[in-house]
């Protein structure tokens, strides 16, 4: 319904509506002078994205020109910015003091009467449309230099939700009028030496999307990359329960999606991981008092309930990436966004509420990858979501609210139980950030990473456990978790940028086990991954031996039982616990480096080591050697695994079917004899995964000295050979890797395990079968891998921080 427009008989003053008021869905991009970034962003969704399905909350905006004309009658339109000239920013409160009396006087001036009568007479038409007396509303703040592709202006200006009544309205609009001139807001400008003359203020008003409402009413933020690498094949969806400034504010840790996005466009379920939160809080609309909304506690069967299901996060993404899309092609460049969503309570309907270019990786030209290195480790004293790669040091300071920031001195870590925006400008000074609450797209993630320090969220009690002038060590190298270390331990800081990296005449791989890392290390050149370690995921992302999670009733420790109901909380049966966790963590890998391949290798844990996980004991033996015992292949088949390889299996399936990641392949480890290699293909067919059925490779690991001698037999079996130097050197020699007493005749470089690598690259390649290495030698070793290039290897899989070495060595 279109607002109302006044006859031809009203007053010269109503005839100015048109200028001080306009519909959200009249509005493009190039309207950004008139209605600001955000108000022209809603407008462009609303006209151009509506047929491709997206959901976006209608409603009006005022002008800049209202704006304006509301300093000019107040009569405040010279003498403010006169004493912003004369402002030092840098003296806080100095800075206090100025910005308040600015605020006061414009939310103490009455509005124009043309700009009040065209409020109303759009509030009214918002009530028509959508047959209620009253309508709720958001009050948004849209400044004309926020949301560029070049600055976030995130938090800077005000929002206000749950506003009913023309009354709240007109007040709201004031009061966002007078938050472009908020602490935070006049040091943002002035760091990026925007003129505070040259900003404008536009005030959106939307219908209110009752995300507050209970059981399932949530919200959250969308980035269309990956928040902590500048990877763009995903979109990272966060949510939590009610209104999403929570989530923006950083007052819970919310749940986590990704998708990938190449295989989402191809139609594929592409989930790739889904992680709930504990969410104890959230905000709701109050009924009644001084202010339209409040914070409640969740209940207690809520609070690890995942708030949207996973074709709602799957609808989400495609909402995301027709946005990206449709601001890259009206742009004639990629342009990653950041969007925030809300699902009605009522309805149960999806609604994108924002969309802004993302302002930290979108400016790079080129990646560039730090690695940080950790040189000592000491006593972690908290842990929480890393915030970038990056690590820090420094004496800690305690701030509980903005009357804590004098005390700050530069250099400093700042612990806080969240961050507030009116804090950015000690905030550049710091060596760091420490929340305890907060997830990775909070305020205080987003203003870290903009500012290049380390920042670990979502703590819970770091500004319990820490203290003021402790020094501390802040890791955000380490995976997704961040760590808080006591005292200043040293670190070392590589910096690669992949494009100087020569090209290597070997392909060169990498080896991984943590997916938190794979999307930083995609940008390396490397042409995939040669050994996904699986371990890794089973010991810390799943936890519980995979039998156990089939036949637990042969789980005999009550503890044991209780802690595996525990970890499995959510899922109806721990086979889909197994499946989910691995396939979630396999698959973040597989994206990360699509379509190049990832060859993952089946576990090949130790009878000890397996035993050591959750009801491990009840179906492990007890074994002399584990080196050379009950591993690998021969559990495959073997009663006592065979259920738990099926698991296995079946993430693999997930993983390439369901999810699309086609490029993952498989490798089976110490597969002792042929007749072994064909069982355990055959028990792979049992469960679905049939070697060259779309496009799977099976590889195998040559580690045992049978694999070099029947190379020819292996190669009739297997798509490619995968050496295991390590093994391979421990069962040439006769030595025990692990044994301290034979370290020194440990040698992978012994003529003998040198003629056994050459002797499988002859006879694979006779058979037209690709050989790679996974070992650690040619990452130890540059001469190693320079042997390895000469005797016609197909591939090197190295270690992240060797590869750079090692491309710069073969080159030459």
């Amino acid at each position: 319904m279109a607002i109302a427009r006044p006859a031809p008989d009203q007053s010269p003053s109503r005839d100015a509506n048109r200028s001080l008021v306009v519909r959200l869905d009249e509005l493009t991009l190039d309207d950004l002078p008139r209605v600001g970034g955000k108000n022209a962003s809603l407008g462009e969704m609303l006209r151009e994205l509506k047929d491709v399905g997206v959901r976006v909350p209608g409603g009006f905006a005022t002008t800049v020109e209202a704006y304006e004309e509301h300093l000019k009658q107040a009569g405040i339109d010279t003498v403010i910015f006169d004493e912003l000239d004369l402002l030092d920013v840098t003296d806080t409160r100095a800075l206090a003091g100025t910005a308040r009396s600015i605020r006061q006087r414009i939310c103490a001036a009455e509005l124009p009467d043309e700009v009040t009568h065209a409020v109303r007479d759009a509030y009214g038409a918002m009530g028509e449309e959508h047959g209620e007396v009253t309508v709720d509303v958001a009050v948004r703040s849209s400044a004309t230099a926020e949301d560029l592709p070049t600055a976030s202006f995130a938090g800077q200006q005000e929002t206000y939700l749950n506003i009913r009544g023309e009354r709240e309205l007109l007040d709201s609009i004031r009061r966002c009028m007078a938050s472009l001139f908020t602490d935070r807001a006049i040091v943002y400008r002035t760091q990026n030496r925007i003129p505070h003359r040259g900003v404008g203020l536009s005030v959106g008003v939307q219908k209110m999307v009752r995300s507050d409402v209970a059981p399932d009413g949530a919200a959250g933020v969308i980035f269309t990359l990956d928040t902590e690498s500048g990877f763009r094949d995903v979109v990272l969806i966060n949510g939590s329960w009610g209104l999403g400034e929570t989530v923006v504010q950083g007052r819970v840790n919310p749940d986590e999606f990704l998708i990938h996005k190449p295989t989402a466009r191809a139609g594929y379920r592409s989930l790739i991981r889904r992680e709930a939160s504990d969410k104890q809080l959230k905000l709701v609309a109050a009924e009644g008092g001084t202010k339209p909304v409040r914070e409640v506690r969740v209940p207690r069967q809520d609070r690890r309930r995942l708030v949207l299901s996973d074709d709602e996060a799957l609808q989400l993404a495609r909402w995301s990436i027709a946005v990206e899309d449709h601001y890259s092609n009206r742009a004639g460049h990629p342009v990653p966004m950041d969007l925030e969503w809300a699902k009605d309570g009522r309805t149960g309907e999806l609604f994108i509420l924002q969309a802004r270019p993302e302002t930290v990786y979108s400016q790079q030209t080129s990646p560039r990858i730090e690695l940080f290195t950790l040189q000592s480790k000491g006593d972690v004293l908290v842990r929480g979501k890393a915030v970038g790669n990056r690590v820090g040091a420094g004496p800690v300071r305690i701030i509980h609210s903005i009357g804590d920031l004098h005390r700050f001195q530069p250099g400093e870590i700042i612990v806080a139980e969240m961050t507030d925006p009116d804090w950015e400008p000690v905030l550049k000074r710091s060596a760091g950030v420490i929340t305890d609450h907060g997830g990775r797209t909070c305020h205080a993630a987003i203003v870290s990473r903009e500012l290049g320090i380390p920042c670990v969220v979502g703590c819970g009690n770091a500004t319990d456990l820490l203290h003021d002038e402790q020094e501390v060590t802040i890791s955000c190298a380490e995976g997704d978790e961040g760590r808080v270390y006591g005292g200043r331990l040293d670190f070392e800081r590589q910096e690669v940028d992949p494009s100087t990296l020569p090209e290597s005449r070997v392909p060169l791989m990498l080896n991984l086990a943590n997916p938190d890392r794979a999307f930083q290390l995609s940008f390396l050149p490397s042409a995939g991954v040669g050994l996904m370690r699986i371990e890794f995921l089973i010991a810390n992302w799943i936890g519980v031996h995979s039998m156990a999670l089939v036949h637990p009733e042969s789980v005999t420790s009550s503890r044991d039982r209780r802690r595996i109901r525990q970890r499995t909380t959510g899922y109806d049966d721990g086979r889909e616990f197994f499946v989910d966790r691995l396939s979630h963590g396999v698959a973040q890998i597989a994206a990360a480096f699509a379509p190049r391949p990832v060859i993952m290798r089946f576990s090949d844990f130790k009878t000890n080591e397996y035993a050591g996980l959750l009801g491990g004991r009840a179906f492990e033996p007890g074994e002399s050697n584990p080196m050379i015992g009950f591993r690998g292949a021969s559990r495959y088949y073997h009663e006592r695994y065979r259920d738990g390889f099926a698991l296995e299996c079946a993430a693999v399936r997930r993983v390439r079917e369901e999810m699309g990641l086609s490029n993952l392949k498989v490798m089976i480890p110490f597969c002792r004899t042929v007749a072994e290699g064909r069982r355990v293909l055959d028990t792979m067919a049992e469960s679905g995964l049939v070697r060259g059925e779309n496009d799977l490779e099976v590889w195998v690991m040559c580690e045992i000295p049978n694999n070099v001698v029947l190379a020819e037999e292996f190669s009739d079996l297997f798509d490619g050979f995968s050496i295991g130097s390590n093994d391979l050197t421990q069962l040439v020699l006769g030595v025990d890797r692990d044994s301290e007493l034979l370290a020194h005749l440990f040698d992978e470089q012994d003529p003998g395990v040198k003629a056994m690598i050459e002797m499988v690259v002859q006879r694979a390649h006779g058979k037209d079968r690709r050989v790679g290495i996974c070992g650690e030698a040619p990452s130890n070793d540059p001469g190693f891998a320079q042997w390895l290039a000469e005797i016609g290897i197909d591939s090197m899989s190295l270690n992240a921080d060797s590869l750079p070495g090692v491309a710069e060595r073969l080159a030459k």
